[in-house]
């Protein structure tokens, strides 16, 4: 057997939501009876624009797509109102977040990470043989800001932060984001990949800061994941930098000409975001448990006195997928994320809740 590095075997596997197939065949049911609200997806699927986009581009896989997808990133650059040289594009935010961590960490260097949040940080992390500095978030899952700068040390080389976090959906404020990257020159990436559901984003302190990253996605608004497009907007100076170790071909022809076509459809995204805000509402404020105030496209919900396990279990079986968030460092045993649906799916799920809570 070859051998594996050991930063690799120290990393604990990725557990995915799960699938509609599986959940199908182990409950018994056929699968368009299933309803998947475990992996934050667009209810309303992607633009019929981008879908047109797919259809008449398909004939041109053969070829390999433009190197560094400048037609794409023009696109984004328009979108997020920046120059398109402080855009630079990955295969999903997955790969965007993976690049960025070997531009920036080395082994044995430190970075900090507040949990709960979105678990690949540490993986990659780790995959660079560097150390993971866990945070706890307070009561309400804000970044507590004395705590995160009190573990800043000269082998602290980069901080990830996500807002509206996943999976508890809250936001950062700016004023502490402003004091995080007052307080030191180390590089910060905010992961956005559901700002288009909050009421505010911190792209703009990009052309203040040049310690500052912003992430996105579009994968959820948008409703491309299967066809994974992340992009970032990055000071100048790091976007060459970024260039040199990026895959030349990081996205490919089908996802660049759904992504631009995606990106011009606005009027498919302003119906996606009215949908997700008003189901967000409805799950706030019918599930019978503790629902947590959210700006993304799920809500968190604590079950206790049950646990996350016996109440994802229950929904199972009436075909309904959630996210049970034990495989969130810092979470505990009684949070399940639900993503909002449409409006049928969503008075669905809330009738599920409603049976178990009796």
């Amino acid at each position: 057997m070859a051998r594996i590095r050991n930063a690799i075997l120290k990393i604990s596997e990725y557990v995915p939501g799960k699938t509609i197939e599986d959940v199908a065949q182990e409950y018994g049911f056929i699968p368009e009876e299933v309803l998947k609200l475990g992996s934050n997806e667009n209810p309303l699927g992607p633009s019929p624009k981008a879908v047109q986009a797919v259809k008449d581009h398909a004939h041109t896989i053969s070829v390999y797509p433009p190197a560094g997808a400048k037609e794409l990133r023009h696109a984004m650059a328009q979108y997020v109102g920046y120059p398109v040289n402080q855009i630079v594009v990955g295969n999903g935010m997955d790969g965007v977040l993976d690049i960025f961590t070997r531009l920036f960490v080395e082994k044995n260097d430190e970075v900090i990470i507040p949990i709960p949040t979105f678990s690949y940080y540490e993986l990659f992390t780790l995959a660079c043989g560097a150390v993971p500095i866990l945070v706890p978030r307070n009561s309400n899952f804000d970044i507590d800001v004395h705590k995160l700068l009190d573990a800043v040390n000269e082998r602290t080389k980069l901080i990830f932060l996500c807002s509206p976090n996943n999976p508890t959906g809250n936001p950062i404020q700016e004023s502490d984001l402003r004091q995080i990257l007052d307080a030191t020159e180390i590089m910060v990436i905010l992961d956005e990949a559901y700002v288009e559901f909050a009421d505010s984003s911190m792209v703009e302190l990009v052309r203040g800061y040049e310690n500052f990253i912003v992430t996105r996605s579009m994968s959820k608004a948008f409703g491309l994941a299967g066809l994974r497009i992340g992009y970032a907007v990055v000071p100048p100076e790091i976007s060459r930098e970024y260039m040199k170790v990026a895959p030349v071909f990081s996205v490919n022809r089908i996802g660049i000409s759904a992504g631009v076509a995606a990106l011009g459809d606005d009027e498919h995204l302003t119906q996606t975001i009215k949908t997700i805000r008003s189901g967000r509402d409805s799950l706030q404020n019918n599930i019978p448990f503790k629902v947590y105030p959210s700006q993304a496209n799920f809500v968190l919900v604590d079950v206790s006195p049950f646990t996350s396990e016996e109440i994802c279990e229950s929904l199972l079986r009436k075909g309904i997928i959630v996210r049970d968030c034990r495989s969130f460092r810092g979470a505990g045993d009684s949070l399940i994320r639900v993503s909002v649906g449409t409006k049928e799916q969503n008075k669905r799920v809330i009738e599920a809740f409603k049976g178990v809570r009796t």
